[in-house]
């Protein structure tokens, strides 16, 4: 009996958590689909729009690197429910502050950077927690909960456009009050939640000197970044080439590219955490890397722009459990890692995420804007995250 209450009891937390990727998924991908209306309505310049998708990635990047100092002291419970506010309040402060400010992207710009906060947060807080909760097979685990960004991602997209499309664009902010009940709700549910620790009782973490002080931790640190370059190198561009491919709008162009990656990527995810009890975790990320540098030589050379288009759903495929495992492989190689590892390895993948992108729209814009040529050119980051695999394995053995 009390075993089947403790189970109930982690189960809250770990689903608590799967909303909390949700969270992460509507603070990051809801007000993208606005920026065409700032320009509108606000009168915004691309190029301060473009502002805002850096300001939302720095802040990110800064927290994960604070995190590690003041999550451990003020508890993960209290971080987490910290985030869910800093979420709900940046999407609630949305819905005023452009009008309250002289110059409404100021207005924005401050939202932004408020949600940005619970973003990256949430990031650093979320893997560790299901880590730490009793789970049979945490590989399982981990995979199912990251796939919850990818459902996020399809909801926030797919329900937007409806709304948008019931209600009219102009009531956009009646939506963003909507979004934010998840994190209010989801904070709630985090306050009655219990939250387990990392370490057994009695067993002292690792410190910052003697985390980066091992060869295995750099290994995990490349295929975070790995991970997050050869999945964004793709995701970014997604939309370009359904619509230059199909010749369809880009409102079609972003269901039939980034809908249809997120979709892949998520059902990966979804794969794995259903049967990953039975299949090699080294074995998995080894042939999903093959099929995501199969997917970029598709992309690159097919002759058709179909073709490459669905290399690039291919590719959403390949890349679902390389962030996940990643997390796994580092909290089953580095013991007593903490919370320091984990904010560490949210950088490495966010750090990723920028560069692979960075690299392709680079080399694009160096080849006559092509797009082809770009995605080759990242097909360095698949090529050294099998590398590291490789090397991870013969640091186990």
């Amino acid at each position: 009996m009390k075993s089947r209450v403790r189970r109930v009891s982690f189960q809250r937390t770990i689903n608590a958590c799967f909303a909390g990727y949700v969270v992460q998924a509507v603070v990051n991908n809801f007000v993208p689909l606005l920026f065409v209306m700032f320009q509108d309505s606000y009168q915004i310049p691309l190029s301060k729009i473009t502002l805002l998708i850096t300001v939302n990635f720095v802040f990110q990047l800064v927290i994960d690197i604070l995190s590690a100092g003041f999550i451990d002291k003020i508890g993960y419970k209290t971080s987490v429910i910290i985030a869910h506010f800093c979420a709900a309040a940046g999407l609630i402060s949305l819905t005023v502050l452009p009008e309250i400010f002289g110059d409404p992207f100021v207005g924005i710009l401050v939202s932004v950077m408020i949600y940005a906060v619970g973003g990256g947060l949430l990031e650093v807080l979320l893997s560790p927690i299901v880590e730490a909760c009793p789970t049979a097979n945490k590989e399982k685990a981990m995979s199912l909960l990251h796939s919850f960004y990818c459902w996020g991602h399809m909801g926030v997209v797919l329900l937007s456009t409806v709304f948008f499309s019931v209600f009219g664009i102009s009531n956009w902010k009646v939506l963003a009050l909507i979004w934010a009940l998840i994190p209010v709700i989801n904070g709630i549910v985090f306050f009655t939640a219990p939250i387990y620790s990392l370490q057994e009782e009695g067993e002292k973490g690792l410190s910052l000197k003697e985390l980066l002080s091992k060869g295995v931790f750099w290994v995990m640190i490349l295929l975070m970044v790995c991970s997050g370059a050869s999945e964004q190198a793709v995701s970014q561009w997604a939309s370009t080439f359904a619509e230059q491919g199909l010749g369809v709008s880009k409102t079609i162009g972003d269901l039939a590219g980034p809908m249809a990656f997120a979709f892949m990527m998520g059902l990966s995810r979804l794969f794995y955490g259903k049967y990953g009890d039975r299949i090699d975790l080294d074995k998995f990320m080894s042939g999903s890397t093959v099929l995501c540098l199969v997917s970029y030589l598709c992309i690159s050379f097919a002759p058709f722009p179909v073709l490459s288009l669905a290399g690039c759903a291919v590719c959403g495929f390949s890349v679902g459990i390389l962030w996940p495992g990643s997390f796994s492989k580092a909290a089953a190689a580095i013991k007593g890692g903490g919370t320091a590892m984990f904010a560490f390895l949210a950088l490495a993948g966010d750090l990723g995420c920028s560069s692979g992108p960075t690299l392709a729209g680079f080399v694009s814009s160096h080849m006559g804007d092509n797009l082809k040529a770009g995605i080759l050119a990242a097909i360095i980051f698949p090529v050294l995250m099998l590398a590291g695999i490789f090397l991870s394995r013969k640091m186990k053995q």
